[in-house]
């Protein structure tokens, strides 16, 4: 199968019915998950610019899908382990599902900076690294892993926990304590009280690694899976939240930083102990409302870089691509006593802490990169107005993003009902 690929979303058709399948009384959840490491290797993205190319592998790059349903409502949440995963794929995805609503499906990037390419970024040389067969069999993958979740629906109980993670994790790099250390966590408990999954909401980027090693990995996400699966907390997913101008790993050391992948342990085992420590003793939900809503919503594209970059990249058929603007899917869901709402790319911890304030539940989640990952999103008092700031400023859209982000994302949390028990 031929086909091309752009940073522009493909429109999604929200107000379609899709088929639905019968759905089963109570609260029920499924997880599944494929590896997706290239075999062979390919390079791997950072960022905007050539792929680094790879000559060695330090853990597995994977994609992993969590389907919930309380009787009424399916939505899957699902996390893969790239830079970023624009909707032109995802829409892939959404098309191959059967059983879910397209706008239910939720997609995110861990953002590793050590995985292959899903963009196209141009490689200077008038092509692109990215390798569009591989992509394909992400997309098939992924679409296997939510279709799978979907078959071995067990029935569940709900816990939901906020706390801070302590430790030696994350810190903001232009500003050591402007970040958010709260983590959220929410876990799928079958009846005889054993975690099926445990799904982790907290800000880093991921790349202690990085994209210059030659190495392909998923970075600290992967040991801290690993970390929740060993430790009994059935599998895990990772989605990242408000990590953007820039919350990164802790990974410093006296005379500079740790690069290596026990660097990634470190900070992976111990963001899954957090999380378990935070969830722990957080009361069982045994009959949560699942509520899912979505909208189009559409940027201006005003930054120099990003204009040019939009139209460098393979167009998709019938796309926006090299339009002043793009569109893209915004969901909110409520969960229980919890309210999660998604972000098409990398929002400054300020705008983060804003929109948590304004939303409705107990306990509020913040998806970053999901559905797509438009670069970094910062209000027009921040943009371009520091030094510090001046390399986010032209990797982002524009100064109207955030604004346009917040008050869309607020109208709709306005014209959702309440979560669960408030």
């Amino acid at each position: 199968m031929n086909y091309r690929f752009s940073l522009a979303s493909l429109a999604v058709a929200l107000g379609a019915v899709l088929p639905m399948v019968s759905l089963a009384e109570g609260f029920r959840a499924g997880i599944a998950v494929r590896i997706v490491t290239p075999d062979p290797l390919l390079p791997v993205s950072g960022g905007v610019g050539e792929s680094r190319r790879t000559t060695k592998k330090q853990g597995e790059l994977t994609v992993r899908a969590l389907v919930l349903e309380d009787g009424t409502n399916r939505v899957a949440i699902c996390s893969t382990d790239f830079l970023g995963f624009p909707s032109v794929l995802g829409n892939r995805v959404r098309a191959s599902v059967h059983g879910i609503p397209g706008n239910h499906i939720l997609i995110g990037a861990t953002h590793t900076h050590s995985a292959p390419d899903c963009y196209g970024f141009p490689d200077g040389k008038g092509g692109t690294s990215a390798d569009f067969k591989y992509l394909e069999s992400v997309c098939t993958k992924l679409a296997e892993a939510i279709e799978e979740a979907s078959n071995h629906l067990q029935p569940v109980g709900l816990k939901i926990a906020t706390g801070e993670a302590k430790g030696k994790i994350a810190y903001n790099y232009y500003a050591e304590q402007l970040y958010d250390p709260r983590c959220h966590v929410l876990q799928a408990v079958l009846p005889d009280g054993k975690p099926l999954a445990t799904l982790i909401n907290y800000a880093i980027h991921p790349e202690v690694i990085g994209n210059s090693q030659g190495i392909c990995s998923p970075d600290l996400i992967g040991p801290l899976c690993d970390e929740i699966s060993a430790s009994g907390g059935g599998t895990a997913l990772f989605m990242n939240s408000a990590q953007g101008g820039m919350v990164t790993a802790d990974n410093r050391r006296p005379g500079g930083e740790a690069n290596d992948w026990s660097e990634c342990q470190r900070i992976g085992k111990l963001l899954g102990t957090e999380a378990l420590r935070i969830i722990q003793d957080a009361p069982t939900e045994k009959a949560p409302r699942l509520f899912c809503a979505s909208r189009s919503i559409t940027f201006p594209v005003d930054s120099p870089l990003m204009r040019q970059l939009i139209k460098a990249l393979p167009s998709a058929p019938g796309s926006s691509a090299g339009e002043n603007s793009v569109t893209t899917q915004l969901n909110l869901v409520n969960l229980g006593d919890a309210q999660i709402l998604t972000i098409p790319g990398e929002a400054l911890p300020n705008i983060g802490y804003y929109l948590k304030r304004k939303m409705r539940g107990k306990h509020n989640l913040l998806f970053g990169l999901t559905n797509d990952a438009f670069g970094y999103i910062l209000t027009r008092e921040d943009y371009d107005s520091f030094h510090r700031y001046e390399y986010v400023s032209r990797t982002s859209l524009g100064e109207q993003t955030a604004g346009i982000l917040e008050d869309e994302a607020l109208r709709l949390v306005n014209d959702s009902p309440l979560p669960d028990r408030l």
